[in-house]
């Protein structure tokens, strides 16, 4: 059988992680056949993983309905982390204006819970070896044997990704130049909680308690050739740091991370595309890593079922590229920094003084806080209004059927196109099951994170992922070009 004449399912996501699970909940949602295939037998984890979740990455969630399955297991805090330092972002004009503090196990389990509801299968205790592309499809290799036919793979499988190697995708970017050693362990002392200068510190794996276990991250010298550390190197870090190891004793789980910064290339390679940690790796410094996964897989989902279905041509999929990769080198580019600002020669100090003076100040403080939240992502998708190609506010609506949120208009993962003039002024027929119009009104002022207030447009074309296609009025013709290049032709008039 020739690659690509078997379907067994649409797409193959390979890697359930929080990458993973979005993008098959996002392309369940519209409609899509997807199966993820999961080396873990469960979903625990066997190591350390992020720890928060920002501003930007709550508002998707938002978006789905789903924001508040996290929030109630999680602690908010009014700032970012900046090079071991916080910046505050309680005065962004967002209604998630916190790093909502929850590990990436919890994230995990939550999202489980939501992909299992919407009835995603996950092919537990294997994972992609290899694959075969073809003119229609892809046939998809897997561990234990087997092979799944599909139109589409994404390899969501990690910084070493298997998926991205077989592809061919180069993995560009910087070697290590310090290296972290981790740990969840128990101490008979009390420790220093807090973070360090250089990055890394101690603090409670339950932050509610306050106490042990403990979550250590130091730096260390980088080495090529270290191993998995042990409990011994541990205790060598902590006397190097703090002058004395606190007795650890008991650990859960003892790893080790570094700086690498490396992007895929090319987040597409024919009928196999990249997101997450597959496409990008760096630096935690900032805590963006799953962060900038699960949006990846946002903005990926419904672009891909529209594919799918057959309602887009796959020169959509070229604008995950155009889109994404910009953010992930963003990212490679701000870590890397983070880490420059954490060194601790004479030199470096001089350097960090002078930044976070600068970040004293409102609109540094703003400019940066919205980059590491995600609030700022901006989409280049021409000239025009400031909301053009940026997160759409989340505003309070009345509409005929009463009062609501604009993320409530997203839950189902359709594109909106939101009219605040005249009712009736607006007919897209042409699109009718794509693109949802709802007219309502809105007082009061439209704000934007790092830009400030806006003007109201007379309508808005909201994407699925949130971001704004389009803004005009009703005789603008712009707007059935936007509807077709996002969502495809319509029907003929």
């Amino acid at each position: 059988m020739q690659p690509g004449t078997r379907r067994d399912h649409a797409v193959v996501v390979g890697g359930g992680g929080p990458t993973g699970m979005m993008l098959a909940g996002e392309l369940k949602l519209a409609g899509a056949d997807v199966v993820i295939v999961e080396r873990r037998a469960s979903q625990e984890l066997d190591g350390s993983r992020a720890g928060g979740l920002h501003a930007r990455t709550i508002e998707v969630l938002d978006q789905r309905g789903i924001a508040d399955r996290f929030l109630s297991e999680g602690q908010e805090h009014p700032f970012v982390g900046y090079a071991g330092t916080f910046l505050d972002i309680s005065d962004v004009p967002t209604r998630h204006n916190y790093l909502l503090a929850l590990w990436q196990r919890d994230v995990e389990r939550i999202l489980a819970g939501w992909v299992d509801e919407l009835g995603v299968p996950i092919l537990r205790s294997s994972e992609v070896v290899g694959f075969t592309q073809g003119g229609t499809g892809v046939e998809v290799e897997l561990s234990d044997g087997t092979s799944l036919g599909a139109e589409f793979l994404v390899g969501c499988d990690g910084g070493r990704s298997v998926v991205r190697k077989a592809a061919g995708i180069e993995f560009a970017g910087w070697d290590p130049t310090v290296s972290f050693i981790i740990a969840e362990v128990e101490m008979e002392e009390a420790p220093e909680i807090g973070m360090r200068p250089e990055g890394g510190g101690i603090g409670p794996v339950d932050r509610g308690e306050g106490k042990g276990p403990y979550r250590v991250v130091l730096q260390r010298p980088p080495d090529e050739n270290a191993g998995e550390p042990t409990l011994p190197d541990l205790r060598e870090a902590l006397e190097a740091a703090y002058g004395t190891d606190f007795g650890v004793h008991s650990p859960t789980w003892i790893s080790r991370f570094t700086d690498m910064s490396r992007q895929a290339t090319s987040y597409r390679e024919g009928r196999v595309l990249l997101a997450g940690d597959a496409a990008h790796v760096h630096g935690p410094a900032g805590g963006q890593g799953l962060n900038t996964g699960v949006q990846d897989a946002v903005n990926l989902g419904w672009k891909l079922a529209q594919v799918v279905d057959g309602s887009s041509p796959e020169s959509l999929l070229d604008t995950y590229q155009a889109e994404r990769h910009p953010v992930g080198a963003r990212v490679l580019r701000n870590t890397m920094a983070q880490v420059a600002l954490s060194r601790t020669d004479e030199r470096s100090r001089a350097l960090r003084e002078a930044v976070l003076d600068l970040l004293a100040m409102d609109e540094p403080r703003h400019r940066m806080a919205g980059m590491i939240s995600g609030l700022d992502i901006h989409y280049h998708l021409g000239d025009g209004h400031p909301l053009l190609g940026r997160r759409m506010p989340d505003l309070d609506l009345h509409t005929a059927e009463g009062p609501t949120r604009l993320f409530s208009l997203l839950h189902e993962g359709r594109p909106v196109l939101l009219d605040l003039a005249e009712p009736g002024t607006f007919d897209v027929s042409r699109w009718a099951g794509r693109v949802r119009l709802v007219e309502a009104t809105h007082a009061g002022a439209w704000r934007l994170p790092v830009i400030g207030e806006v003007a109201a447009p007379p309508a808005v074309l909201i994407r699925p992922d949130g971001h704004v296609a389009w803004t005009g009025g009703p005789t603008d013709p712009g707007l059935p070009r936007a509807l077709a290049t996002w969502f495809g032709p319509g029907t003929p008039a």
